[in-house]
């Protein structure tokens, strides 16, 4: 397993993967099984599932779907997306899926952070920040796919679910989201210092360049979509990912902190 971690973050809809544009216009990119199957040749090492509509429809999160994806996927696997209670992340766990990604209800019901990482081990709670800028530059936490102010400090916030207990951050540009534009290295860079838990790097990867400078920003991971879901200018669906040459080039060693 890689030092660090490069972890492609599919997106649900219904029973099919999308990805989206800084949160918007989600476009179609396939079946989540036979995504899978191909990041399993690929041997990665970790994947993140969202399902983007499940708090805005409020409704509980797709066991179904949930239970076929865990059961092809050879490698760890967190899911995110309507999760609001104990009884569903131990219902989550028990379908085989290996750590879960809590958002809007991290803000909502801050406890269910503390409780969920006793039950179950801080390693398994990850706690998901969408974060973009308002007009001032300040940046800002949204709930609800991006739709929602959770009216928030962003270190704060952070630094108290790290307290809860949480396991991991999993920190996304609202504004890089999709654009292949390069990681917000100064969002990273802020989170990292603020916490000592792991960051996972989300929004904006174009490339592994981007990764290994979301790495020396301060993240311990990276997680990216359009990276792995699309190819070349015309976002032609291509499901793939690094070979372990390519990935052993761009991260030979524990990269250090820029400073």
């Amino acid at each position: 397993m890689l030092i660090t971690r490069v972890i492609p973050c599919l997106l649900l809809k219904g029973r099919g993967l999308v990805k989206t544009v800084r949160f918007k216009d989600p476009t179609y990119v396939g079946d989540p099984i036979n995504a899978i199957k191909i990041f399993n040749e690929k041997e990665v090492d970790e994947l993140i599932f969202l399902d983007i509509t499940a708090t805005l429809e409020k409704r509980p999160p797709p066991y179904q779907v949930i239970s076929e994806i865990a059961s092809e996927c050879f490698m760890p696997l967190a899911y995110g997306g309507g999760i609001r209670s104990l009884p569903e992340i131990e219902k989550i766990f028990s379908l085989g899926v290996e750590k879960v990604c809590l958002n809007a209800a991290a803000v909502e019901d801050p406890d269910l952070i503390r409780d969920a990482a006793k039950a179950f081990g801080n390693q398994s709670i990850v706690v998901s920040v969408d974060v973009k800028k308002s007009l001032f530059g300040k940046y800002e936490i949204f709930t609800h796919g991006g739709r929602r102010s959770a009216r928030k400090e962003i270190l704060s916030h952070v630094r108290r679910m790290e307290e809860l207990g949480a396991g991991e951050l999993l920190l996304t540009s609202i504004d890089r989201d999709g654009t292949r534009q390069g990681y917000d290295l100064d969002l990273i860079g802020r989170v990292a210092d603020a916490v000592g838990i792991p960051v996972i790097a989300c929004g904006g990867a174009g490339g592994l360049n981007d990764i290994t400078a979301a790495v020396k920003s301060g993240a311990a991971a990276a997680a990216a979509g359009s990276l792995f879901v699309f190819h070349g200018r015309h976002r032609a669906v291509l499901i793939s990912y690094p070979s372990r040459e390519e990935l052993d080039a761009a991260f030979p060693a524990a990269p250090d902190r820029e400073t």
